[in-house]
């Protein structure tokens, strides 16, 4: 690692950095996550037409909490104009004090559009979104990154040339998960071609893939000499992975290993979270219901009590099922270093016609913008 890593006037001690997932990194479960441990916490992506145009929703999704600095917002945008205007806002308004662009979404109804992980391909297009959002975070000192993966599919590689690209337009840091859009989560993660980015960038880069414990980071960092990393699925029912990341940076072995009672205080703590983020019981403790699997992974709880849990609708209730665990059951370290989240199977990358054609046209694919954010 080549010194501590800031964007712009911002630390980020340790190297860390949640990756924004839509419907899993809002304020509450950012929140919690900063209660555990340090780094930087990204909120969800957001599209860059629905913030220009004041979605009800989208502004809901941009809320930080009291404290939470620097306010770090991942937006997606496949028109420099309208990302441009974006970023002009957030400015204006002090919506943020940190801009990640994403480039590295393998959704397919953001890739036929040729946004996220398909859009490096076309690179006066990048070059013109990434430029655009630089020159107009420049003025209120907000720095800018990007995440993006390694390219379309293994014969539409994209990573070394956008990441000089960005490093050109002005970039405070450059972060690759790697994997190409084809495989989605499918897979291993390259770490060589990390490394390969990060021998050919000056400014700082981060890696992104395979990341399950505290130590994977220190083998990522061993392996790529990146100056940072990027936590994504890792963290999915286990919002203590950061204090574990906390102490491997500081060259501490200590790690958690909470027991049912500890998950279940903290099972309590995000639910609570959630109730106060969404204002109703019943949103958040809806919302919540997603995480309860992935904070279960690996105890022998019975399918009965889990199935109740995935289904709480009030506090009361998570209450009275918590109450039913076996506090003492130790954690099963049986799950460590296995995938957590979403894993799928590689597939053909959808793409606006035509998109391989040529790699330096600059047009805008006709109804690109999405028109809301989220999953």
């Amino acid at each position: 690692m080549s010194g501590a890593l800031a964007f712009g006037p911002y630390p980020v001690d340790p190297p860390v950095v949640l990756a924004p997932m839509a419907g899993i990194t809002n304020v509450a479960f950012r929140q919690l996550c900063r209660e555990h441990g340090a780094g930087l916490y990204v909120c969800e992506m957001v599209t860059t037409r629905a913030l220009v145009e004041r979605n009800p929703k989208t502004l809901r999704m941009i809320a930080f909490a009291e404290g939470e600095r620097p306010r770090s917002l991942q937006l997606y945008g496949v028109d420099p104009v309208i990302t441009r205007k974006a970023v002009e806002m957030i400015v204006d308004e002090g919506l943020a004090d940190h801009i990640d662009l994403n480039f590295g979404c393998p959704v397919p109804k953001v890739t036929r559009k040729g946004g996220g992980s398909a859009l490096p391909w076309r690179r006066r297009l990048f070059e013109r979104i990434v430029r655009g959002a630089v020159e107009a975070a420049a003025p209120a000192g907000v720095p800018v990154t990007i995440k993006m993966r390694k390219g379309i599919d293994d014969e539409h590689l994209t990573y070394a040339e956008a990441g000089l690209i960005a490093q050109d337009a002005g970039v405070a840091a450059v972060a690759l998960h790697g994997r190409t859009a084809a495989q989605r989560y499918s897979g291993t993660a390259d770490w060589d071609a990390i490394a390969d980015l990060k021998a050919r960038l000056d400014v700082p880069v981060l890696g992104n893939g395979d990341i399950w414990e505290a130590d994977d980071a220190l083998r990522m960092v061993a392996h790529t000499g990146v100056d940072g990393v990027v936590v994504g699925r890792g963290c999915l029912g286990r919002p203590w992975l950061f204090a574990d990341l906390a102490a491997a940076f500081a060259g501490r072995p200590e790690r958690v290993m909470p027991a049912l009672g500890e998950v279940a205080a903290t099972m309590r703590r995000h639910a609570e979270l959630l109730v106060a983020a969404f204002g109703s019981e019943r949103d958040g403790c809806t919302d919540f219901r997603k995480h309860v699997a992935w904070y279960l992974k690996g105890f022998p709880v019975g399918a009965e009590l889990r199935r109740a849990l995935a289904m709480v609708s009030t506090l009361t209730e998570l209450d009275d099922l918590l109450s039913r665990l076996d506090p003492a059951e130790p954690f099963p370290a049986h799950t460590l270093g296995q995938p957590r989240g979403r894993t799928n199977s590689p597939g053909k990358v959808a793409l606006p016609d035509g998109w391989l054609a040529t790699r330096d046209d600059d047009s805008v694919p006709e109804g690109a913008e999405l028109p809301d954010s989220g999953g």
